[in-house]
């Protein structure tokens, strides 16, 4: 969905949220990083005051100063890092319901996109944003402070400080350049394995019967040996680059210790002067120095943020919209084409129908004619690549689905039920209206099976429904499909994998939903159903072939002369395969 570019994105609200916690980390680092001086200070007091006045006195009240600042810094550490936790978690708990309806929204139009990964990232995000990690950064800016003061000891000691500070800050830049394309080839790659065990996982029924996990192993051993020879390609360097930095870090620590002695030969800096020097320098550098050591995770955490700053971009929602009267179900698609997720063929091909609230559909047609296409551009769960599917009048894919899902049922040819109890997949998984879950079973003709299941209608069905056979989970999706009386009912082959009672049953719940004036839409290859509808619709190769009241389609398939010179050959093959 296209946003209003003034409209701040999802993840710019959540971290303007947490702006005031950032500012106070920002206090935090700064009093911190002062405080980091008490130690110099300290050294350079003992070296030139104590020990030349050998007051015993001085020294204790000097100690007891500079235990009470340590103590001090020791405390703001610990509530910088108190408060950076509690900014990642309320920056998590604002971000975590958009993250996921995103990911739901992209797993619907780009199937396989792997969202699992972006859930990941905003783990990835939260855990730098919480980390030790994230501590350096805050405080490598407050380097040239540091350099700052060793300039005030001697303009030569500020020298050293600073050479090794724009060495150790170069060594970070080549780090950047010379790692970033292979661990974001690594990260890619490492992405495809993780989506291609993800896909196996699900069917390992299959790969388990027909022996192809061994087959199936090499793939995901040659994705995953890509990613681990990339990423150890880019540690090698990283790994050199960090032994680099730190011969310098060490060689410099050593280089203003010499310098410093030199200087104090020539009396321009004191012998504690050269221990103040030394410290301050450690200082100055220690956190650049780990910024390295650290960089890896910085630009893992850099591409989880942008990758979940797009996804949240692309699916944001914006403000709440107006909420709409209840959809009384009259359905029109006007010149609709539809291309699958991941495909460039167009299978509908300008589809234009109308009917009425309250009528049944019937959609027939041979294979790959675009049936299943079109009750999932009719429900919203593909979007029309042209043209417009429109429910009482509004654009479908103009309404807010929170609003209008709960109007619609939808039974697809490949049912999915998810782990919880009978009455909670019945239900969507909201409040549980007994009464509500009782008489949608009741009117999918499954009460009974229900009832004489282990915890009736308490048992849990496991993922994906396992602990139910193929009919009756399609019954318990058809009850799902009914549940609190949608306007508007899709049910895509929903007598695929039912018995004679089951369609029986079927067809009663199809009557039911015309008794009560829902608009019902059924695709079927089977014609046994299609007593009960008002209107069919000939699909085929994406096109209309027939589209008028039952009776008068009926007859037109049962005169394939007649079609022939009406329709063309299209609609006879169409008649035959119905």
């Amino acid at each position: 969905m296209a946003l209003d570019q003034t409209t701040p994105s999802p993840i710019r609200r959540a971290l303007a949220s947490c702006r005031g916690a950032i500012a106070a980390t920002a206090g935090f680092s700064l009093f911190g990083n002062l405080l980091l001086f008490v130690s110099p200070l300290y050294m350079l007091q003992v070296y030139d005051r104590v020990l030349s006045s050998r007051s015993g006195s001085t020294l204790l009240m000097l100690t007891l100063i500079a235990g009470f600042l340590l103590a001090v810094l020791g405390i703001i550490e610990a509530v910088r890092s108190r408060v950076l936790v509690r900014a990642g978690a309320r920056l998590d708990r604002l971000l975590a319901s958009a993250t996921f309806a995103g990911v739901f929204e992209t797993a619907v139009k780009k199937p396989g996109a792997g969202g699992g990964q972006v859930l990941r990232d905003l783990d990835s995000v939260r855990d730098f944003a919480t980390g030790p990690a994230i501590l350096v950064f805050c405080d490598a800016p407050w380097a040239p402070l540091f350099i700052a003061v060793a300039f005030l000891l001697h303009p030569l000691l500020g020298l050293v400080t600073l050479v090794g500070a724009v060495a150790i800050f170069a060594l970070a830049v080549i780090n950047e350049v010379v790692t970033r394309k292979a661990l974001k080839d690594s990260a890619a790659v490492s992405f495809q394995a993780g989506g291609f065990a993800e896909a196996s996982l699900r069917n390992a029924e299959v790969l388990h019967a027909m022996g192809m996990m061994p087959q199936m192993a090499k793939r995901w051993l040659l994705r995953h040996d890509t990613a681990l020879a990339l990423q150890a390609r880019a540690a090698d360097r990283a790994g050199t680059l960090l032994a680099v930095s730190k011969f310098v870090r060490l060689f410099l620590q050593s280089a203003i210790l010499g310098v410093g002695a030199w200087l104090a030969l020539d009396d321009a800096i004191s012998g504690g002067a050269i221990v103040a020097a030394s410290i301050i320098m450690g200082r100055a550098l220690a956190p650049i120095e780990m910024a390295v050591g650290h960089w890896k995770g910085f630009v893992a955490a850099r591409g989880a943020f942008a990758r979940l700053g797009a996804l949240l971009a692309e699916t944001d929602a914006g403000p709440a919209r107006l909420a709409l009267p209840r959809p009384k179900g009259a359905v029109a698609l006007e010149r609709v084409f539809a291309v699958p997720p991941g495909s460039r063929t167009a299978v509908l091909k300008g589809v234009s129908f109308a009917i009425e609230a309250g009528e049944v559909l019937g959609i027939v047609g041979p294979s790959a004619a675009g049936k299943s296409t079109l009750a999932r551009v009719m429900v919203g769960v593909w979007p029309a690549g042209a043209g417009t599917v429109r429910l009482d009048g509004a654009d479908l894919a103009t309404l807010p689905r929170d609003q209008v899902g709960p109007a619609l049922g939808y039974l697809p040819q490949d049912v999915e039920l998810f782990d919880g109890t009978v009455a909670e997949n019945i239900a969507r998984f909201g409040d549980i209206d007994a009464a509500k879950v009782v008489e949608a079973a009741t009117k999918a003709g499954v009460h009974e099976v229900i009832l004489s299941l282990s915890d009736g209608y308490d048992t849990r069905i496991g993922e994906s429904g396992r602990a139910l056979s193929g009919g009756q989970r399609q019954r318990v999706a058809l009850a799902r499909a009914l549940y609190d009386d949608p306007a508007l009912v899709v049910l895509d082959e929903p007598n695929s994998n039912l018995d004679t009672a089951g369609e029986q049953a079927l067809v009663e719940a199809v009557g039911g939903c015309k008794a009560r004036g829902a608009t019902t839409i059924v695709v079927t290859h089977r014609l046994s159903i299609l007593a009960t509808v008002d209107k069919i619709l000939v699909l085929n190769a994406g096109e209309v072939e027939l589209f008028g009241s039952r009776d008068e389609v009926m007859a037109r398939l049962a005169r394939p002369q007649v079609v022939a010179a009406q329709a063309g050959p299209k609609a006879v093959a169409a008649a035959a395969h119905s």
